[in-house]
């Protein structure tokens, strides 16, 4: 309902003998096809990649829980390297690489260079939780019809005096958050982005910087789509928070400036790689 991936442990939840339907309701899932072997009763498996990717494409018809995986062609390293970025951002474990070569025929079973796996050789955590403005939101779909499905989030730099977006956020909310956020950020919505809000992504719906609210996520990654502490860390990169939930606490006693700020983002950020490295 939210439209975000979320982890597959979660997704473990829906391996039941009773309670079927009730497991489906709570944790709905979407399937993403990047690959096409056999449709029509034609085998496909000595075709290149590229043309049983058309043949996938023109197969099935794309709904809201039945799509296309998305996907780039490229030879270009730092293109790789950003479109991994988007992916680990929203949820995935990393990339499964193809080779659009002439010679990219399917073989079952073989593990070579005519598809890879690209994945973090790492896994952390976020241990403390960070207070962010709401500066956008999202339309609901399903169950969250009528209200938002996620909020887009921001840290605070004080050097600028601004706000940068670190995360969308749909999880942690409950039926009453659900039915009272609309009300509560009506009057401070407005109808483009604030001034003071630093964006790459466009909300559906934009407020002024004001409502703050406590968040904790899984981690903090590199991202080419967030402005949190934008080349900081690395050029062309902000910081991100990955699979964050709304704790349930409004942080009505603070002011959107007192809000977690990038450069605190930056040393959560680093301390998290030096327990990596410790590890």
């Amino acid at each position: 309902d939210t439209g975000e991936m979320r982890p597959f442990q979660e997704l473990m939840h829906r391996r039941r003998k009773y309670g079927i339907e009730k497991a489906m309701e709570e944790y709905p899932v979407s399937l993403f096809m990047f690959d096409a072997l056999y449709i029509d009763g034609k085998d496909l498996t000595l075709e290149p990649y590229p043309i049983r990717r058309e043949a996938l494409v023109k197969a099935i018809e794309e709904s809201e829980r039945v799509k296309t995986a998305k996907y780039i062609i490229t030879d270009n390293p730092k293109e790789l390297e950003k479109f991994f970025l988007e992916a680990i951002e929203n949820g995935c474990e990393g990339l499964v690489c193809k080779s659009v070569a002439e010679d990219s025929v399917y073989q079952a079973g073989a593990r070579g260079w005519l598809w890879i796996k690209y994945k973090r050789d790492y896994k952390s955590e976020m241990t403390d939780t960070v207070d962010l403005v709401i500066v956008g939101a999202f339309h609901g779909r399903g169950k969250r019809a009528g209200t938002y499905g996620a909020l887009l989030l921001a840290a605070y730099n004080p050097e600028s005096d601004t706000f940068e977006t670190v995360t969308k956020c749909g999880t942690g909310f409950t039926d009453e958050d659900l039915a009272k956020l609309p009300k509560m950020l009506e009057k401070h919505k407005i109808s483009h982005k604030h001034p003071r809000v630093q964006s790459l992504i466009e909300a559906d719906v934009w407020f002024e910087p004001v409502v703050v609210i406590e968040v904790l996520g899984a981690e903090i990654t590199l991202s080419p789509i967030h402005t949190c502490a934008m080349n900081a860390i690395r050029q062309g990169s902000g910081l991100a928070i990955r699979f964050p939930r709304f704790t349930g606490n409004y942080r009505l006693d603070k002011a959107a400036e007192d809000a977690t700020t990038a450069s605190e983002i930056v040393e959560m950020y680093q301390k998290q790689l030096k327990k990596i490295a410790e590890s």
